[in-house]
């Protein structure tokens, strides 16, 4: 049961009441009620459609159309008693959200009126066209279809009147156009590869899991204020704004009191959330002002990229409720934290056991070793790969700034298990000891035991392990998870294919199982060092010693997007089922567009502002300096006329030289736009608008930064960050 509870919202422009559902429940009484889940499939699936669906969702296995139209007769019941009227397919297009077109229930009865209908067919599949999405030309224009097809791992939920069905979305021919196809492969491929390792260690392993923990971060601003900067409004982030006086240079916000308004906020989101199955957990203020985090307990990769999604686009509804807007943007605000999504990613078996974790045994922790090393040598082998997983034309304003990782990958592993590793590296094999009743305990008597959460963390970090887990922080907050973590999941599941590889030949060649694992171990830790680093990653010194040790430095995120492209990561995806070749052309034609097109709406809106309101804006308060230096003149004699009004001439030759550099500039960077846009491939196009007109662009902000800090204050038209930046 739920009580309405009536509450008035007070924002910066404007007073509102609106309502807000409260349920009268323990939260573990409502959890999953919006959900289809096993609870409710049991309820309302005949016994064998039940156990054929459930078995389809923990081993993969197909279901035949009279299955799945029992399970649409039950899901349909279900959604008819909680009110539903349609129905969509939720899938997750190349555009980093997410898509749905709702259909009803509703069929004619040939008799005048309608019935409610939905069988088997409509639940397995759709047809959105597929040439109005990106899709890197593997569609034209005349070329439309492409399906929708279920997804029945992740289960079923109702938002509103509709109930929403997660699905897979591919081209006619076969390519998939999503994020959710080739992460589902990419999990596959893990659990293969993973099974086949763990065997060495436990022989009754039937499946692996990649697990999932994303942390969020976001920004809240006023809606007024919000409605007041179209450079917000239309780009997600402020193209201009000097810093606040005050910011987050005391560090007096983060883990601070959440305000009062905030906390409202979050309590619906909390709420919606809990109902839709998705375990929110933690909620705190970050660091910089109006920035906050939520996090939720961890799941299996798949359904947490899908809650992630669900939780982004339910911020974004439940905050205009209470007059706030969210932004998902990295870099909102110049000069403070940016938001990222930090993925805690871990392997675990059908027998409870994490991968990443230190055991009780000697062979527990070789198996911990094993899988660590694999992991850092996967990162190692692929790190360029990895920052293409999470570059984006927003996320390059994150990263390496106010403590975002770098846009180098390396490894964060801490003292204990770095000498656990330097260990192994140089010990022989018979003297190779890994034993402790609590951790791991080496036979060097100055290592102690290792145990979970027995590390630092490292903040300069992109790939930190924590203690069961490692922590992949570079991952933007507006991303699809499942871009960097389809990554993951591939790179890992080929180096473990190729870890066992070596491992049989030496055991086919006569050596003991344990002795050629921990031989193969040691040479995969030497090939991977490079990758392990647990020092500063903001320091120029690193810059060069990434590059010494042959880690990719790239910053430019149109070059950077070549790696999807490289034999290496082709060979990749390919050997491990996840992509073909040309689903990575096609995606990596879509990234560099899309790169493009948002580097191009940020140069016109920040063109448009220049011009329209800061050129003006100042040549207003220009002219009310000219209009006071005459009438000095004519007040005052000529030589005190002259001392009076000197200071205001200085100010007036400021101004002067600040709306000329603009005006000089914005009609530099819109040529250089149109010479832009002739450049008929996607790759040089977007490396033609990082290199010509992001410059730019800054160098206009910079201009304009300094007219906010001289024109009058009353006539600056654009709210500043002193007040975008603190909620009232």
């Amino acid at each position: 049961m739920s009580k309405l509870r009536f509450k008035v919202v007070e924002s910066a422009f404007e007073k509102k009441t609106i309502a807000v559902t409260e349920p009268t429940e323990k939260p573990s009484e409502y959890f999953g009620s919006l959900v289809f889940n096993r609870e409710k499939m049991f309820k309302y699936l005949p016994e064998k459609v039940y156990e054929k669906l459930t078995d389809c969702i923990d081993n993969n296995t197909p279901l035949d159309r009279e299955t799945a139209n029992a399970v649409a007769a039950g899901m349909k019941r279900w959604a008819l008693e909680m009110g539903v009227t349609h129905y969509t397919h939720w899938f997750h297009p190349l555009t980093e959200g997410t898509a749905e077109k709702h259909d009803a229930f509703i069929q004619p009865d040939g008799k005048g009126g309608v019935i409610e209908e939905f069988d088997g067919k409509l639940l397995i599949q759709q047809e959105p066209d597929a040439s109005s999405f990106p899709n890197g030309g593997i569609r034209n224009t005349f070329e439309a279809r492409g399906y929708s097809a279920w997804d029945p791992s992740s289960p079923a939920f109702i938002v509103g009147d509709t109930l929403c069905i997660p699905t897979i979305f591919i081209a006619y021919t076969g390519e998939s156009l999503d994020y959710k196809t080739p992460l589902l492969k990419s999990l596959e491929a893990v659990n293969k590869a993973a099974v086949d390792v763990c065997h060495y260690f436990d022989p009754a392993v039937k499946k692996v899991y990649s697990y999932l923990g994303w942390e969020q971060e976001y920004f809240l601003v006023d809606e007024g204020l919000y409605a007041a900067r179209p450079d917000l409004l239309m780009t997600g982030r402020t193209l201009m704004g000097h810093e606040s006086s005050k910011n987050q240079q005391l560090e007096d916000h983060y883990f601070g009191a959440i305000p009062p308004r905030v906390l409202e906020f979050m309590k619906e989101l909390e709420i919606e959330s809990l109902k839709l199955g998705i375990p929110l957990k933690t909620r705190h203020n970050e660091v910089a002002p109006n920035q906050f985090e939520l996090a939720p307990v961890f799941e299996e990769c798949n359904l947490a990229n899908d809650h992630n999604l669900l939780v982004m686009a339910l911020m974004r509804n439940i905050a205009r409720k209470h007059g706030f807007r969210v932004l998902l943007h990295e870099k909102p605000f110049k000069g403070v934290n940016g938001s990222g999504k930090h993925n805690n990613w871990s392997l675990g078996t059908d027998t409870g056991t994490l991968l990443m974790a230190p055991g009780k045994t000697p062979e527990e922790n070789l198996r911990f070793v094993t899988f660590v090393v694999n992991v850092l040598k996967a990162v190692h082998t692929h790190n360029a790969l990895l920052k293409a997983s999470i570059s984006s034309a927003t996320n390059a304003h994150r990263l390496g700034a106010n403590e975002a990782p770098p846009a180098i990958i390396s490894c964060f592993l801490g003292t204990q298990l770095s000498a656990v590793l330097e260990h192994l590296e140089n010990s022989d094999t018979e003297n190779f000891i890994l034993a402790g009743k609590q951790g791991m305990k080496l036979d060097i008597a100055r290592i102690p035991e290792l145990l979970i959460d027995n590390t630092d963390r490292n903040r300069t970090s992109p790939f930190a392990f924590t203690g069961n887990r490692f922590e992949f922080r570079a991952v933007g907050s507006s991303a699809n998870c499942a871009s960097a973590m389809l990554v993951l999941n591939a790179a890992v599941a080929e180096q473990l294919k190729n870890f066992k590889v070596a491992v049989d030949a030496k055991i086919a060649s006569g050596m003991d199982k344990f002795a050629a694992i921990v031989e193969v171990l040691r040479q995969v830790t030497k090939e991977c060092k490079a990758i392990h680093f647990d020092g500063n990653g903001y320091s120029e010194e690193w810059k060069a010693e990434a590059a010494r040790r042959g880690l990719d430095c790239e910053t430019s995120v149109p070059r950077i997007f070549d790696a999807y492209l490289k034999e290496s990561s082709i060979r990749m995806f390919e050997s491990t089922g996840v992509m073909n070749r040309k689903e990575l052309v096609a995606r990596n034609e879509v990234k560099w567009e899309m790169y493009t097109k948002k580097v191009q709406i940020e140069a016109r809106v920040l063109g448009d502002l220049a011009m329209n309101h800061i050129i003006p804006m100042a040549i207003k308060y220009q002219s009310s300096l000219i209009d006071n230096v005459y009438k000095m003149k004519g007040l005052f004699p000529a030589d005190k006329a002259e001392h009076l009004s000197s200071k205001n001439m200085e100010i007036i030759e400021e101004i002067a030289n600040h709306t000329i550099f603009i005006k000089e500039k914005v009609d530099e960077m819109i040529e250089k736009r149109k010479v832009a846009n002739k450049i008929p491939e996607e790759r040089e196009k977007a490396i033609a608008y990082h290199d010509n007109i992001i410059p730019l662009m800054e160098a206009i902000r910079y201009h304009i930064d300094k007219l906010e800090l001289t024109v009058d204050d009353q006539i600056w038209t654009l709210p500043k960050y002193r007040e975008l930046l603190f909620i009232r």
